[in-house]
This record gives C-alpha cells, sequence and structure tokens, in this order.
C-alpha cells in the first residue's frame, strides 16, 4: 500500500478537482466529511486510470474502499481498488457506494452487491425544512415558535471568531452527554474539533444561534454537488426547548434557499437517529451498497 497517501489538508485541491469533475450524491465523498474523520476512519488515497481511490482503514474493523472518483474508467479502477484492498486483508469490500455506480460500473459476474440501509442517506426538500409545511410539520414549527417567542438570541454564519464558542458548547455537550464512555460521541467530539479548528481551510459554511453572546446552537455543511448540500453536523444545548428545531430551520434559511435538497446523512442504525430524521419527512433515501469480490 506504498503508494496510497494518508489524507491531509493540503489535498484539499486534488480532491476538489475530482470531485467538481464527478460530483457525488453520497455524504461519505466530500473533502471535508473525510479530513474532519481521519483520526476514526484514516483514509487514505492514490489515483490510477483517472479515478481517485480512497481506502479507510477504521480501528474498529478492516479496510474498505469508497467507490472510484474522476473520469476514468470507473470498472477498471474499482478491479484495481478491489486488488488493493486484497492485499490489506482478507474481509475486502467497496462500501456506501450509490446506485448509479453500481448500475453502470459493476460487474454483476465477478461481484456480489448488498444493500446497505443504515448508511443510507436522507434527503430532503430544502424548501420543506425551511417552511414546515402543512400538518405533518405542525410540531416542528411549533417547537421553532416556542424558541423565538421564549428567547432573545443572534444567528450568525460562522466566522473565526465563533469558533472558541462553538468548541465550548461541543465540549459542554459531551460533558453532559459523557462522551468519554460512548466512543462514537467521542470520535464525533474530535471530528468537530478537526473541523471547525480548520474551518478557514475547509470552506465549509455554518452558521451559529448565541444567547446571551454565548453560543447554544450550531450546524455546519457544504455543497455537496449541483443540487445538493450535506448538512455534516448540527449540535444544540439539549436544555433549552426547541433549539434544535430551530437552528435545524434557521440555518436552512440562511444558507440552504437555493438549493433544491439537502442531505443529512445516515443514521447508522440507531433507532433514536432514525426516528428523528423520519420526523423531518425525507424526500427520499439515497440508498447504497457494499460491493465484494466473489
Amino acid at each position: 500500500m506504498d503508494d496510497f497517501k494518508p489524507i491531509e489538508i493540503n489535498d484539499r485541491d486534488v480532491f476538489a478537482e475530482f470531485l467538481s469533475a464527478d460530483p457525488p450524491v453520497t455524504s461519505e465523498l466530500s473533502f471535508t466529511n473525510l479530513f474532519m474523520w481521519r483520526h476514526r476512519y484514516r483514509p487514505m488515497w492514490r489515483v490510477r486510470e483517472d479515478c481517485l481511490l480512497i481506502v479507510l482503514e477504521p480501528e474498529e474493523g478492516p479496510p474498505f474502499g469508497l467507490q472510484p472518483i474522476g473520469g476514468g474508467n470507473k470498472a477498471v479502477a474499482l478491479d484495481l481498488l478491489c486488488a488493493d484492498l486484497r492485499n490489506m486483508s482478507s474481509d475486502s469490500k467497496v462500501c456506501r457506494a450509490d446506485r448509479g455506480f453500481v448500475r453502470e460500473h459493476v460487474d454483476s459476474e465477478k461481484y456480489l452487491i448488498e444493500q446497505d440501509r443504515d448508511n443510507s442517506d436522507y434527503v430532503y426538500l430544502t424548501e420543506n425544512l425551511i417552511g414546515l409545511p402543512g400538518k405533518r410539520y405542525h410540531g416542528k414549527k411549533n417547537h421553532v415558535n416556542r424558541f423565538v417567542k421564549n428567547h432573545e438570541f443572534e444567528y450568525k454564519a460562522f466566522d473565526e471568531d465563533l469558533v472558541k464558542g462553538v468548541l465550548d458548547l461541543q465540549e459542554a455537550w459531551c460533558q453532559l452527554r459523557e462522551c468519554t464512555l460512548n466512543p462514537g460521541l467521542f470520535q464525533e467530539g474530535i471530528a468537530i474539533h478537526e473541523a471547525v479548528s480548520h474551518f478557514p481551510n475547509l470552506g465549509f459554511r455554518g452558521g451559529a444561534i448565541s444567547i446571551d453572546s454565548r453560543v447554544e446552537a450550531f450546524s455546519f455543511g457544504e455543497m455537496l454537488n449541483p443540487e445538493t448540500a450535506v448538512v455534516h453536523i448540527e449540535k444544540a444545548n439539549p436544555a433549552i426547548p426547541g433549539l434544535y428545531a430551530a437552528i435545524n430551520q434557521i440555518f436552512c434559511a440562511n444558507t440552504w434557499s437555493h438549493v433544491k435538497y439537502i442531505n443529512r446523512e445516515q443514521d447508522l442504525g440507531v433507532e433514536g437517529l432514525r426516528k428523528a430524521k423520519l420526523s423531518y419527512h425525507p424526500d427520499h433515501l439515497l440508498d447504497k451498497f457494499t460491493i465484494m469480490s466473489k
């Protein structure tokens, strides 16, 4: 695997070139996402067949690849990637591939293909997240209205002046949720710190709600493709009623009103998270698949 390179902040331009030429639909395929989670998933990359090949080496499981990105021969690039993975582990697979990639580039005679529901992305109409229309959003709109009525607050787009306040909220949130006892939440905290600390270089967009000059909620994301934004993180002080609904609605209204869809990533099979994501009534689920050599 000597040809693979661990991801670094200076690799952003290389990724941007491939991602702009071949706009992704799945939430994993953004530089910010790969960079902020690099301590957990340890992503590596190289270029073959005019495609970007990405391998992740999580500590808690075997390595796996993501679908090749670029304008080259993706079927050949997939074969090369799978050969690389077989050299790393007997349990080699390419994960979280989208349906279009599977349909167009995967030879079913050579590969087994399995759907991965726990990693399906939830994709919403932006106008629904902003307007919260009709009876099905009645509860969400009430939460937002309750927050707005009961609190004097300020909403600001992310800038470097907000970094400390955002990280202070994340630390307080983690103490409340005992993140040190939950590996997933602990790793998420590291990912948030990495993203926010590198905000000027990553170029994502974010927003925060402050009450009495203290950041109490924040969210950030980026454009995934020309008609879809992806929201990577959303956090709020759980002691303030309606704040989660408010940061969701206000961030979308101020940042993504020009975009048709918002991808709010997957539920990872967590029951509470699945219920929360379904409660916002996605326009559709973006199916993902695992690809394994026969």
